[in-house]
């Protein structure tokens, strides 16, 4: 007997969780795949892209009712909408794309809010009450993504080398990155960084900032404050561009997994904006993007 199911995408900078329920709820098939070849551009590209790994993991005697998606780099409601199209006519089926941040309000069982995440990247996106979309940050590693893991990575490096060029050697977190990095010394440490200038080179070392905070550090203290704050100031942009919401949820690998960065950005954003409510994800994001595909099927 053949079962229509609702297909749910979240495409983050690493991996891509698709989970797949029945209407009523049954999770059927929930799968997590490597994100090494997503591109949301071109769209035609994308949708094809997203169909063909939602059909390999479709499950067997499965019809597909419709499928919603939360992607990396689908960053303006044009893009989105484009892509919507594009998947709705490849799949076959009612589709909608958003920004992967904007599923974290309907995973939280929200209509509208402004999604922060922390992961690989970084990014803030409002849904508002309209269902319009709002978006702030996400400018990539190398010049933004503030409170993201290669950017706090990044944020470190460059005071631990501060720092050692004035001859204090105080501050553990130097030698806490040297030995992330394998390297031997402040120099290693340097080139190392910049030979390699990728998210998956710098990312996977930020534990290592959050233990030098543990350990005392005050120049990790700092970065992770920092990162805190800028993520904040994602969420003051749109509220002051009338995102018109009041709730905030918080999710993303960095997020989730450190809550050093959590309690610092509730604490800026309650600061700030005391008539937000800051929440911390506990769903995984991508029971958002069912969420939106049981909207588009019922």
């Amino acid at each position: 007997m053949t079962v229509t199911v609702l297909a749910g995408l979240d495409i983050g900078g690493t991996k891509t969780h698709l989970r797949f329920e029945t209407p009523d709820g049954r999770v059927l098939a929930d799968v997590v795949d490597p994100t090494d070849t997503w591109s949301a551009a071109p769209v035609e590209a994308a949708a094809r892209w997203i169909a063909g790994l939602a059909g390999r993991h479709l499950p067997g005697d499965a019809t597909l009712g419709a499928i919603a998606v939360g992607a990396q780099g689908c960053d303006d409601e044009h893009h989105c909408a484009e892509l919507s199209h594009a998947l709705s006519s490849v799949a076959g089926v009612p589709a909608a794309v958003t920004n992967d941040a904007a599923l974290l309000v309907p995973a939280a069982g929200l209509t509208s809010g402004i999604g922060v995440i922390s992961g690989t990247g970084s990014i803030a996106v409002a849904v508002r009450p309209d269902g319009g979309l709002m978006f702030a940050g996400g400018w990539g590693w190398v010049i933004g993504d503030e409170g993201s893991a290669p950017a706090l990575v990044r944020e470190a490096v460059r005071a631990a080398l501060t720092r050692n060029d004035t001859g204090d050697g105080s501050d553990v977190l130097l030698s806490l990155l040297i030995e992330a990095f394998g390297v031997p010394d402040a120099v290693g440490l340097a080139r190392s960084v910049n030979d390699l200038p990728t998210a998956e080179h710098w990312a996977p070392k930020a534990p290592a900032v959050f233990a030098a905070a543990l350990e005392g550090s005050a120049d990790a203290r700092a970065t992770i404050r920092a990162g805190a704050e800028s993520l904040a100031s994602l969420v003051g942009v749109l509220a002051a561009r009338g995102a018109g919401v009041t709730a905030v949820v918080a999710a993303g690998g960095v997020m989730t997994g450190q809550p050093d960065l959590f309690s610092a950005f509730r604490d800026a954003v309650t600061r700030d904006h005391p008539g937000l409510t800051v929440h911390l994800l506990s769903e995984p994001p991508v029971t958002g993007a069912v969420a939106l595909a049981r909207r588009l099927h019922s």
